[in-house]
Order: structure tokens, then sequence, then C-alpha cells
């Protein structure tokens, strides 16, 4: 990693694995990190974690519930009035697997945290990141997005729940829109570069809804140890497509080892599925509609 002195960054659920480590990595190399998170007190905890072990600067911290769309303006608006620059967006926060719930803005949970969350505060933040010169939007997606389709449909999985085929949903959704974000940057003349990547199979705290008892769950443990890698090393592909100064728009990062599943962060291809055009633009349009936010047109 380059040194990062000068730089700001904002990453959205570290308070732990993935996005913790990430903002350890981000701190030590001399960025300033704001960690966007819902929980305050962990948040807090995670900050001075950091600042032990080596941060440049103090931690910096901005309450942020993705399940709620008065929140993220509000987190956006802080930002703006706090913030000179904004060099990366991390948008790394995320569920999986829960039982079926909604936002407070009626979508379901995956699908609204996830995704349109973080839509929302890109859109939000997106006058902030284009003053900014060589700034990277950073989208977290998954290896299960191979496995999504989109169900325009129904969104929200209000007639049928389930919710691996959700959250393979909501991971989708993270590169159909980088996709598009980055092609609306370009046509907008923007030097933004939006980007993605995925940890691979990462033991963090985001499985703690996969079931662990019984025959699924002795196979998810010995399927564990051989194909999984810590967070410290998951959190290596969002590194790379933060900060590696060869990343092109559009670029999709994770694990070059066997099924992606972990080993050293290189280019990866993404599904069919995501690379649809029509999908990326409709999709897009409905992100609108659903938020009430509309950027760059």
């Amino acid at each position: 990693m380059p040194d990062l002195t000068g730089k700001t960054a904002v990453v959205t659920g570290a308070t732990s694995g993935i996005g913790f480590e990430a903002a350890l990595a981000l701190s030590q190399r001399g960025a300033q990190v704001w960690l966007a998170c819902r929980d305050q007190v962990k948040a807090r905890l995670a900050a001075e974690r950091i600042e032990a072990q080596g941060a440049s600067l103090p931690v910096e911290l901005v309450p942020l519930d993705l399940a709620d769309l008065q929140s993220v303006r509000e987190c956006s608006l802080q930002l703006r009035q706090r913030l000179p620059r904004l060099d990366l967006l991390i948008n790394n926060a995320g569920v999986m697997l829960p039982p079926y719930s909604l936002t407070r803005d009626g979508f379901e949970l995956q699908f609204g945290t996830n995704h349109l969350g973080h839509f929302a505060l890109t859109g939000h933040l997106l006058s902030l990141l284009s003053t900014t010169r060589n700034a990277r939007i950073i989208n977290v997606s998954s290896i299960a997005h191979h496995f999504g389709s989109i169900h325009f449909e129904d969104l929200q999985s209000r007639h049928r729940y389930r919710a691996g085929q959700a959250y393979a949903q909501s991971k989708l959704a993270n590169l159909l829109f980088t996709y598009e974000l980055q092609r609306r940057l370009q046509n907008a003349g923007s030097e933004t570069l939006a980007v993605a990547c995925h940890p691979g199979w990462a033991r963090t705290e985001l499985q703690r809804h996969v079931e662990t008892s019984g025959i699924r769950g002795w196979l998810f443990r010995q399927a564990e140890r051989f194909f999984s890698q810590d967070a410290r090393a998951g959190a290596l592909p969002t590194l790379r497509a933060a900060t590696d100064a060869r990343v092109t728009p559009g670029d999709f990062y994770g694990p070059g080892g066997l099924f992606q599943a972990k080993g050293a962060p290189v280019r990866v291809n993404s599904s069919t599925a995501s690379r649809d055009r029509p999908s990326q633009q409709r999709l897009w349009k409905v992100s609108e509609q659903l938020t009430g936010l509309s950027y760059l047109d």
C-alpha cells in the first residue's frame, strides 16, 4: 500500500470484520479514517483498538444506520459539513441471512441495507467525492452474487422470502450499481472511480445467522476449515481496490485462490448477470424511485 498521508476515507460497517481490518490498514498508512457505523459504542471501541495499533491520526466517528434513509441523509450532511475532501468511500457494511424483516422505510432488510442504503449514501456524498482528485468508491460485494437474480417483480421478497436468495440478490445489486455508477461518472466527465471487490469466504460476524447445528452445521464447519480465511486476509481485496495505482474503472477484485474463496487479491470476473446493461439501468432507476434520490442523470 502507498503512503496515504493527506487522504480521507469513510468506511461503513467498520466495528469488526472486513471493515475494521480495512480501516486499520488505511489508518496505519496515514489516512484520516472515519467509521460510519450504527452502534456508536462498538464504533468507539473499534476506534480505540485502531488507535492502539498504530493509527497515524485519531479515528473519527459518524452515526450511520443504512436501514434508515433519514440516518443516511443525516450522516451524509455531517460528513459534507466536516470534511474538506473525501478520497475513499468504502461501502462495506452489510447483513447476511437474517430472519425476514424490513428496514424503517419498508425495504427487505438485506436489499435495503446492502444496496439501497449504500446507493443513497453514495449519492449524498458525490459532491464531496467529485471535488476530490482521484477519489474512489469501493462497493463490497460477495461471491454469492453468482447465485443471485434481481427479482424486479418482488424486490422486497414480500411474496416469498428465502434468506440466501435475498442475500445473493443484494450482492448482485452491488455490482450492477458499481458498473452503472462508473458509466455515469465517465459520461459526466468525472475522474472519480467506481470499483468493486469481494472478500471470498472470510470468517467474520457476518456469518452469525448461518446454521451451525446438525448435519448442515457440520458440513459448514468442515468446508470452513479448508476454504475460508480470516478477516485480515478478507480485507485485502478491499484495500487493493482502494489503493492500488493500477486500478481501472469498473474493476472487480477478489481472492485468487480456488473458487475465489481465499488467497491474494487479484482482478476477477463477475457473473454474466452483473454485466447486463439493461438490468444495471433498470436497477438504477428503481433505486432512485425507492430512495427518492436522483443523481448523475
